[in-house]
């Protein structure tokens, strides 16, 4: 796991500075505290900042092949390195290095872009060739790993891992992107198709860049989608030994490293069936980390406890205090663009725990998309079916209007906020799902807003991007459409964001086991049945885990990491709700209504109602704005 950062230049091949390269290395350097690396040539330089996990002494970037031709940077892990090698090996290629590394520049000259299809991993690389003096860069199938680019006023282009390696170049223009804004406050996070600065851009999971000079800057290729229009025939206990066999796979093939390994274990379904696998595939016990809370009702480590003492695992726990606010300002450097899901502050620290044992950790992460495990698609299930027995023009008018007059009740269980389920139902499976996965609706934000925003906005609504994805997906039902959206738009932006930033912020390097492609696409065929059945998403999963987990493991009620956010802000944060008011960052914007934001926090702070996750959004975009120096 690694930092890469690079200049291309488009036009003419101009000297590239390597201190400049050098400088946007430095920003990456707690990606990479093993090793640094520049290389420059006529029109291009790259730059590598390096965390050892495989051949620890050979494999030192930026690489050249064999023959000289290609350079290559890389951030990530090719799981099925050894199995290629030997291909290429067959074919004639000469290895120097016993590492990943080497085999992509390997497959590049063999296979061109169609090396692609070859790797099983998480990856962002570039590749520049210098006999055709292109520039190939490339990010996985599920956006494991994070890839910013842009254009500058000089004719080059500039990318890198983080959004902060662009920071470091001076001629980076910083200007607040609206459109991201709005994006923001519905989503909680800046989508892959946006980035919060003007003329930013994040590649997008499965799809590659191919620069040359004397050309302009192309768009983005896919080279990789899921799809979710088929369906799987079988018997069920024979597509459960499938499933079973792929999660297996997955794991064991996760478990190569020359440094120490473990895993996050929270105690849920999907972290406690990877503890499962490393237990069955490993020699030695697994070690296993977990984080508890000081409230009642947060903490989960008493069922991270018992799959320890069920597997025999190496087993720390850390308890974080409630009190733990003063991380706000590390949040916010953390992620540059502004990030609201508040469960990165516990996932932060379970890195921390993790990164004192391990340098390589497995997470539980990617199941709840691919395999349907989330509240949300059991509630999509049933509402297309009443959207299904009822004409459109008949539930705008009816539910529409219900929706409208009900009162709002965002405090209650998701099945008794009735004005959400009402207006979900008003519109059709795209327009409901957008409302499930909005932090803030359009009412909402439409009091949030100043006229100026709303001019600036003008007919952009953050919803439409993640409703056309889903009218486009190829997929039969609205379960399908919503996972197709989950693994496309919510998972690159919020889930892997969250994991890549805090995990890398410590040097530790996080894998996914549950979002291996051939597990991801075995799953998105699956029968809706197996998928979710009654009120249990996951449900083929669970079956196949039966044999290893208990039932209170398999079926309690999904939690989650919970940071208590809404104490903060009636406590020791209520003086940083009230500076989202009147502070540096929204007010000098001029794109918030001041006076609704102040009636907001003295609502939440009061207790006459709980604001807390709007608050939170708001505090974070205050602070992304400081950090990137937007105000």
């Amino acid at each position: 796991m690694c930092g890469i950062v690079g200049i291309y230049h488009l036009d003419t091949p101009k000297p590239v500075d390597p201190a400049r390269v050098a400088g946007m290395c430095d920003a990456l350097a707690h990606r990479g505290p093993d090793g640094e690396g520049v290389w420059t040539a006529p029109g291009v330089g790259l730059g590598h900042r390096r965390l050892s996990i495989i051949d620890l002494a050979g494999s030192p970037q930026p690489m050249a092949s064999s023959d000289g031709r290609a350079v290559l940077v890389f951030n990530g892990e090719i799981y099925n390195f050894r199995e290629l090698r030997r291909e290429l090996a067959a074919g004639g290629v000469h290895f120097r290095t016993d590492g990943d590394s080497e085999v992509i520049l390997a497959a590049w000259q063999r296979w061109g872009t169609d090396c692609l299809q070859h790797l099983q991993g998480m990856f962002a690389f570039a590749i520049y060739d210098l006999e055709a003096r292109s520039l190939f860069l490339a990010r996985d199938r599920l956006g494991v790993k994070p890839l910013f680019y842009t254009t500058l006023s000089d004719g080059s282009v500039i990318f890198g891992s983080e959004l902060k390696a662009l920071l470091a170049h001076p001629l980076l223009r910083r200007e607040a992107d609206p459109l991201a804004v709005e994006d923001y406050m519905t989503w909680g996070y800046v989508p892959d198709h946006r980035a919060i600065l003007k003329n930013v851009h994040k590649l997008a999971a499965g799809h590659f860049l191919l620069l040359r000079h004397g050309k302009p800057l192309p768009a983005p290729s896919e080279w990789w989608d899921v799809s979710f229009a088929g369906r799987r025939a079988g018997r069920r206990a024979a597509l459960e030994e499938e499933l079973h066999a792929l999660l297996e796979e997955a794991v064991r093939s996760r478990m190569v490293a020359d440094v120490p390994l473990g895993a996050f274990l929270s105690g849920g379904v999907d972290s406690s069936s990877v503890v499962a696998f490393m237990a069955k595939a490993g020699a030695q016990p697994v070690r296993t980390c977990s984080i508890g809370f000081d409230v009642t009702g947060l903490d989960e480590t008493a069922y991270a406890q018992k799959i320890a003492q069920r597997f025999g695992t190496d087993h720390v726990t850390r308890r974080v205090s409630p009190d733990d606010f003063e991380a706000v300002e590390a949040l916010a450097g953390m992620f540059d663009e502004p990030f609201a899901d508040a469960s990165a502050l516990p996932t932060w620290r379970v890195c921390q725990l993790a990164r004192e044992h391990v340098t390589v950790a497995l997470s539980g992460d990617g199941a709840d998309e691919a395999l349907a495990g989330y509240r949300r698609h059991v509630f999509q299930r049933a509402e297309d079916r009443v959207r299904g027995a009822l004409p459109a023009s008949m539930r705008a008018s009816v539910f529409g209007r219900l929706g409208a007059l009900y009162p709002k009740a965002d405090w209650a269980p998701r099945p008794l906020r009735a004005k959400s389920t009402l207006l979900a139902l008003a519109g059709d499976s795209a327009q409901g799902y957008a409302r499930a996965l909005a932090y803030a609706t359009p009412e909402m934000r439409e009091g949030l807003y100043s006229p100026e925003f709303q001019r600036l906005r003008g007919e952009y609504r953050a919803e439409q991007p993640l409703e056309a994805l889903m009218r486009r997906a190829p997929a039969r039902s609205g379960l399908d459409r919503a996972q197709y959206a989950d693994l496309k738009f919510w998972l690159p932006g919020d889930i892997l964001t969250k994991i890549d930033r805090t995990s890398m912020a410590v040097g530790l390097e996080a894998r996914e086991p549950l979002l291996d492609h051939r597990l991801v696409e075995f799953a998105a065929c699956l029968p809706e049945s197996l998928r979710v059945r009654g009120r249990q998403g996951k449900w083929l999963m669970k079956k196949a885990m039966q044999r290893h987990l208990p039932e209170d493991i398999l079926y309690r009620p999904k939690q989650g990491f919970v940071t208590p956010i809404a104490q903060w802000f009636r406590g020791p944060l209520r003086d940083a709700a009230r500076e989202i008011v009147h502070g540096k960052g929204l007010a000098a914007s001029g794109w918030f209504d001041q006076r609704h934001l102040g009636h907001l926090v003295e609502e939440h702070v009061s207790g006459r109602s709980d604001h807390a996750r709007l608050l939170w959004q708001l505090l974070m975009l205050e602070r992304s704005f400081t950090t990137l120096g937007l105000v």
